[in-house]
């Protein structure tokens, strides 16, 4: 049997769907798995070694449907449902299986607040999609897999906070005065993660003790930021890919919620019998929040009270919990 997979982007949601190609692959007897993404997108899932061919979008989706109908696929898994994929759907002709979107109960519950959302994590409803074939859930969790010939950057060796500053929209990060304020609590040692985007908040926020925290925003790969995060003793990440990324390596996560939230079924996903610690930080009691599904350029009622009116204090408590368990 031949499955394509597809999820075009983006890092957080691929890492997300991992646990289906992994089900995928161990569960039914001699599948051959592909896996189409787009080309920016290549680093996340290049190492997975459930995946046995990758095919990479980039701008033409016609020249990338003409090389996908060189194989004959049994079954399409469509783990991204946009029109992208339903063209792709249309013009390859073959069965195909999706997970539940709840695009429906997202904008309700966003817009309207009211929560209609299925009890079910989105890694868990990816699974679900292949149920046609057999496959069950195997309460391992995410994947994130690194080259090998990839090298860690190391730091602070008796053990660090990773604390990534970054996230796709501005409502779904902590503003840099209350970044500021977290870094001057935390009593350890920090590396900043995030990308070239970050690097002058990074070196403002470095730059209140410099021999304790160390900004790595810009300077490396999404390889090498997620071996820094692999090490770190606890993870503190807004709603991010990175945020993901910790949960397949087990670490100690802080998640920071904003405009998006547990709610939307997105929360950190461990495996069954882990033993690393979660900590949600969510302002309570907050009739907007979620506003959205990815989160947006500035708050629509222009308050940003679900990031201003974070509880530094706790999280930092957390920390401690965290960094002695």
């Amino acid at each position: 049997m031949r499955l394509l997979f597809i999820r075009f982007s983006a890092i957080g949601d691929i890492v997300l769907a991992s646990p289906a190609l992994r089900c995928a692959k161990q569960q039914i007897p001699g599948v051959e798995i592909h896996f189409l993404t787009k080309k920016s997108m290549k680093a996340v899932s290049e190492a997975n070694p459930y995946v046995d061919q990758f095919h990479y979008f980039d701008k033409d989706l016609s020249a990338t449907i003409q090389e996908l109908k060189g194989y004959k696929f049994d079954y399409i898994i469509d783990l991204h449902k946009n029109l992208r994929s339903l063209r792709i759907r249309l013009a390859l002709g073959v069965p195909y299986l999706s997970y539940k979107k709840l695009s429906i109960e997202k904008f309700l519950l966003t817009k309207f607040h009211l929560n209609k959302m299925a009890d079910r994590h989105i890694s868990l409803r990816s699974v679900d999609a292949l149920a046609p074939l057999g496959v069950v859930y195997d309460g391992k969790g995410l994947d994130y897999f690194v080259p090998s010939e990839v090298k860690e950057p190391t730091y602070f060796p008796e053990g660090y906070v990773a604390l990534v500053i970054g996230a796709s929209y501005a409502t779904k990060k902590l503003p840099l005065d209350s970044l500021q304020a977290l870094c001057a609590q935390i009593p350890h040692p920090i590396i900043l993660i995030g990308g070239k985007e970050e690097k002058e908040d990074g070196d403002q926020l470095a730059s209140q003790d410099p021999s304790r925290i160390v900004n790595t925003c810009g300077k490396y790969s999404l390889h090498e930021s997620a071996l820094m995060v692999s090490k770190a003793r606890v993870v503190i990440s807004h709603d991010t890919g990175m945020l993901y990324i910790a949960c397949a390596f087990e670490k100690n996560v802080i998640a920071i919620w904003g405009a998006t939230s547990p709610a939307l079924q997105v929360e950190p996903f461990m495996p069954s019998d882990s033993n690393a610690k979660v900590f949600q930080s969510i302002v309570p009691d907050l009739s907007c929040q979620p506003c959205s599904n990815f989160g947006t350029k500035t708050c629509p009622k222009g308050h940003f009270a679900c990031m201003k009116k974070q509880d530094l204090p706790e999280i930092v408590r957390q920390v401690e919990k965290m960094w002695t368990a």
